[in-house]
């Protein structure tokens, strides 16, 4: 199809220059012909169809035109309208400000400069939130990278070109269809090569593949060409980034390469979780995958291939589904005058918690006053008072079985304690706060609400509120009430 001109109008929308001609759709700024003003800036996405254009161009419109309907929040585009197949098939949507990860890329190349670890880390982070909250929704994007993820001008990620989506509530048109593994050969999932679809974690390889090329300014499985090339990722993994980057810090190889892991099973089980790792770098557990500068053995890589050679994929449940079975579980501690009892009761709470859900994330928190640290006096400035606190945090968790559950602790500064929690909670893609039900530390009021009901009552998530009690053992203790 040839490309519109500007100043043809179609369907009641202006069409204006084309700010892109891909292998796949043609897109152009678009105004209503009316003249009427737009609540916000607008493009068109014209798919090719020339005769030399494959059938996954106008498959993937109709996956893009079914998804991006249904998609909410700031991580996508806003869809405006759609043309008709049969005639000029077309989306409009929002034209969001900001850059994609390859021009940022390209920047850095022709520089010859490289991301710094914080960059890294700050953009991963928001790519995986954004993949996160496509995965809420049920859906899985399966073809994410560097140009289909755009950095919104306020730091935010969103992400383009749902073409090659799955939704878990409606027909896969390009399983039912082509029947072939379809994705971007460089950042392509090991299941997905196979014709697996619909797993989020596919999400969190590409996210993984783009954190390495962000890191060294190389792909980790090159750019491969033929099935068989893109089938040695099912065993196969790529240099240390470390060896090709020195100044890489060993928290960061761990992130990446666990993104990496050919074994989907191995990898973070939800975005949610590596964004966490992501802002909170301080707290990855190292292992081995962080601190080697050599690549895996070639017994392992035969160990790989011997399994991947019988593998069989089963069907992926929903997206929502694998991610709400293993959640980030925020569980709240009072900093002061709080008894054993509640702090056992929490205690019990969040073991029955953890137990229910293998693999789940804890972060345990407290919330502080400012007026606790002080600027002037070396023994209560803000370093000394959080290491107390984040030790007696540790303390509180060391009964605990963690064993299988990243945890991480955290010290807030705030005077608005319900606020800070809340605030913290929907940051972090929490999924459950375990609270003490009463208010500590705060005289109670009558008809003001406390804290565990102003976290109740904003929270983005399910909030447990735990009430006092202590265990058998300790009943001996209790003073003899009789007589």
């Amino acid at each position: 199809m040839k490309r519109l001109a500007s100043g043809t109008e179609l369907d009641g929308f202006c069409i204006g220059s084309c700010l892109h001609a891909g292998g796949m759709a043609h897109i152009y700024e678009v105004n209503y012909a009316d003249q009427r003003p737009a609540p916000f800036s607008m493009v068109m996405k014209v798919p090719r169809m020339t005769a030399g254009d494959g059938a996954e161009n106008i498959v993937g419109f109709e996956v893009e035109h079914q998804i991006l309907q249904v998609l909410q929040g700031r991580h996508v585009p806003r869809f405006v309208a759609a043309g008709d197949l049969m005639t000029l098939p077309y989306l409009v949507m929002e034209h969001v400000p900001g850059q994609t990860l390859q021009q940022l890329l390209d920047a850095h190349t022709a520089q010859r400069t490289r991301h710094s670890p914080q960059d890294i880390a700050r953009v991963g982070a928001a790519v995986a939130r954004a993949a996160h909250s496509l995965h809420q929704q049920n859906t899985c994007h399966l073809d994410l990278k560097p140009a289909n993820v755009l950095m919104h001008t306020d730091g935010h990620a969103v992400l383009l070109d749902f073409g090659l989506s799955c939704h878990a509530h409606y027909p896969d048109l390009l399983a039912e269809e082509l029947r072939k593994a379809v994705g971007s050969p460089a950042w392509i999932a090991p299941e997905q090569v196979v014709g697996v679809r619909g797993d989020p974690r596919s999400d969190i390889f590409a996210i993984g593949v783009m954190l390495y090329e962000l890191a060294t300014g190389e792909l980790p499985f090159g750019n491969p060409t033929t099935a068989g090339g893109m089938r040695q990722r099912l065993w196969m993994d790529p240099a240390p980034p470390r060896r090709l980057r020195p100044d890489m810090p060993e928290w960061l190889q761990e992130v990446v390469l666990r993104c990496l892991e050919p074994v989907a099973e191995q990898r973070y089980p939800s975005a949610a979780h590596l964004a966490f790792d992501l802002e909170n770098p301080e707290q990855v557990l190292i292992t081995l995958r962080g601190k080697r500068l050599t690549g895996t053995s070639f017994f392992t890589h035969l160990q790989r291939w011997v399994r991947a050679a019988g593998m069989h994929y089963k069907p992926s449940p929903l997206p929502s589904q694998q991610i709400e079975e293993v959640p980030i579980l925020m569980v709240a501690l009072p900093h002061h005058e709080a008894s054993d009892a509640t702090l056992y009761s929490l205690r019990q709470a969040v073991a029955r918690s953890l137990g229910l859900r293998p693999g789940a994330r804890l972060a345990v928190v407290t919330v502080i006053s400012p007026h606790l640290t002080s600027s002037t006096d070396s023994a209560h400035s803000e370093t000394s008072v959080h290491r107390q606190y984040l030790s007696l945090l540790r303390q509180w968790a060391q009964p605990l079985n963690l064993e299988g559950h990243p945890t991480s602790y955290h010290v807030l500064e705030a005077t608005d304690v319900a606020h800070a929690l809340v605030r913290y909670a929907q940051g972090n893609q929490v999924s459950m706060i375990v609270m003490g039900a009463a208010t500590h530390g705060l005289q109670m009021q009558r008809f003001v609400a406390t804290v565990p009901i102003k976290v109740a009552m904003d929270a983005p998530c399910t909030v447990i509120l735990v009430k006092q009690s202590l265990p058998f053992s300790a009943f001996d203790d209790l003073p003899d009430q009789a007589g």
